[in-house]
């Protein structure tokens, strides 16, 4: 995205060496004690990621209340349908709950899904959605949310004068007032005791898909050994709550663990592996990395360009022929959308060369040609690249034929995005149409002419909520790595744990000899490199490595002090490994 992006202050994550000795004391390799207790871990007892560690399905508020409601749906065959949510969690959610309930007892005509056109309808369970789903024949009765529900109060009391319960089940944040539904699983609602507040929608429904599942051992439906095997849809949590971002906390990283354990074994429906197909990833190797950079971004093309709907045929297909077929035309749709995403990436740095971004708090930007579905991808961007809450709208059009501007934002480490506009909409009540989301990202609906208003009152938000200190780039490293450790070895042991949001993957930082560099495809570095040592008996046995630094075209110096991920992997059967270069220490 042209220039390199600058990184004012470069520092090593702390971390008790009395805890990393205690981490080693037991099988655990010393550079993963390090970097466990650098995260947060403080006893071996901590890193067992077997599913029997699971925080219990009661203790998330009201879902053993849900489970009934459920297996009462089942019992008198209730008419349900499945309300999702048009991103990559909804979808995973929606599938999951299909394919759960069916499972448990459900049968193939008593339970469907509708997902909201996000371009005409927005997001959530809308009154317009209501309208959709009554006109469903035959008529449902029950309505079940994934991912959404928790702010739609209209929704859910136009669904109750239509002869229509639903069952929230939800992980975004709640307003002050909650939705008049049948029940609510939410971990973040009121008095919810759940210690894992950042589950996924996909990880809330199949919470209660294992609520549902004790409820029905408890009816007599089911004994422990007869059981349904839901831990086979694992794969899907897993895919859901990575490609959410969700945070991994131990609750998290148990369920994607065992969910790329099962991707590994070829225990997940067809349609997942037919997207790690069309992506090029090898699923007996399956990481974290795999679903977010490379299934999770096109199974999400389809909401963003077309209708989820067909992500989430995809994921319910258990025809493999067919589902190829349909992950080939996803990653058609994501290739389409690369384009379009480029072309509104070069757009906004346009404008954005007519201001001074290092004086400005926050970003916040419309183009009358911009697509609706892609501008959250171009607010991370713009967010990382200037470390600024971004805002990025496209425009939209009401019931009424009302010009509006939809939009999705994502935020820095400090600034609370939901609360930032929750604060904008208290000081101007009528400015902001609808919104939602949590900390890191949110959407937003306003009208075409007070955009100019929107972005003075969020600027001014930002000034006071910001401040120097949170607005200077950081690089959080977690040390250097010996000449000894720069190896296949040590990339298959890195490469083997779960790393994500709030569990980072490691960077490492180190001063390097630039032996070569070269442009590889006009617009990433492609470097050779040698680490400098000062002890003279192991200069002679550093190794050449090679580094690439994507979407960086300057130069190094012959020196360099850089940040790097340690990676990987096999070509040609060949196994190697190389430095993925994240930052210049061009100060030190």
């Amino acid at each position: 995205m042209g220039r390199a992006q600058r990184v004012s202050i470069f520092s090593q994550r702390p971390y008790s060496s009395e805890i990393a000795k205690t981490l080693a004391s037991g099988e655990l390799h010393p550079l993963l004690a390090r970097l466990y207790a650098a995260r947060g871990v403080e006893s071996v007892d901590e890193l067992g990621l077997e599913l029997k560690y699971l925080l219990p399905p009661n203790t998330l508020l009201h879902c053993e209340d849900a489970a009934k409601i459920l297996a009462d749906a089942i019992r008198d065959q209730r008419q349900m349908l499945i309300v999702a949510d048009y991103d990559c969690d909804g979808a995973t959610a929606c599938a999951v709950g299909i394919r759960g309930l069916k499972m448990l007892g459900a049968s193939s005509k008593q339970i469907d899904f509708l997902v909201p056109n996000r371009f005409t309808m927005g997001y959530g369970l809308t009154p317009e959605v209501i309208d959709l789903a009554k006109e469903q024949t035959p008529k449902p009765s029950l309505l079940i949310t994934v991912d959404n529900g928790i702010a739609s109060h209209a929704g859910i009391d136009y669904a109750k004068e239509h002869g229509m319960d639903v069952l929230v089940t939800d992980h975004h944040l709640p307003s002050e007032q909650l939705p008049n539904a049948l029940a609510i699983v939410n971990p973040n609602q009121p008095q919810c005791g759940f210690q894992s507040k950042v589950l996924a929608g996909v990880g809330v429904m199949f919470y209660l898909l294992i609520a549902l599942r004790a409820e029905l051992r408890q009816r007599g439906i089911f004994t422990t050994e007869t059981q349904p095997k839901l831990e086979q849809l694992l794969g899907l949590v897993a895919l859901g709550t990575v490609a959410d971002v969700a945070q991994l906390d131990r609750n998290n990283r148990i369920l994607v663990s065992q969910g790329l354990k099962r991707i590994r074994q070829g225990i997940t429906p067809p349609g997942l592996l037919a997207l790690f197909e069309v992506a090029g990833r090898n699923p007996q190797t399956a990481n974290p990395f795999d679903l977010g950079f490379a299934v999770g971004p096109r199974l999400n093309a389809a909401g963003r360009l077309a209708d989820m709907s067909l992500g989430i045929q995809l994921l319910l297909c258990d025809d493999p022929k067919i589902a190829l077929e349909i992950a080939q035309e996803l990653d058609r749709i994501n290739r389409e959308r690369r384009v379009i995403e480029s072309g509104m990436q070069e757009s906004a740095l346009a404008h954005l060369t007519h201001l001074n971004t290092d004086e400005r708090p926050a970003l916040c930007l419309w183009n009358p040609n911009w697509h609706q579905g892609v501008v959250g991808i171009v607010a991370s961007r713009l967010k990382e690249r200037f470390n600024r809450p971004a805002i990025i709208f496209a425009p939209a059009e009401g019931v009424d034929g009302e010009a509006l501007l939809r939009g999705s934002g994502r935020s820095i480490a400090g600034f609370h995005l939901r609360d930032a506009l929750d604060l904008v909409s208290k000081r101007k009540p009528s400015l902001i149409q609808k919104f939602g989301g949590h900390a890191m990202a949110a959407g937003l609906t306003i009208r075409q002419a007070d955009f100019g208003f929107f972005e003075e009152s969020f600027l001014q938000v930002s000034r006071e909520l910001l401040n120097d200190d949170l607005l200077q780039r950081r690089c959080i490293h977690d040390g250097e790595l010996s000449p000894e450790e720069l190896n296949v070895q040590t990339g298959d042991i890195l490469m083997n744990e779960i790393w994500g949001h709030g569990f980072p993957e490691p960077l490492f930082y180190g001063e390097f000899d630039v032996l070569q560099q070269s442009l590889m495809k006009d617009k990433h570095l492609r470097l050779q490199l040698k680490p400098r040592v000062l002890d003279s008996e192991t200069v002679g046995h550093a190794p050449v490595i090679g580094a690439v630094w994507f979407n960086r075209t300057q130069t190094l110096p012959p020196k360099a002090r850089l940040a790097y991920r340690l990676v990987s992997d096999r070509f040609h059967a060949e196994a190697r490994v190389q430095l993925m270069i994240e930052a210049l220490n061009d100060q030190a």
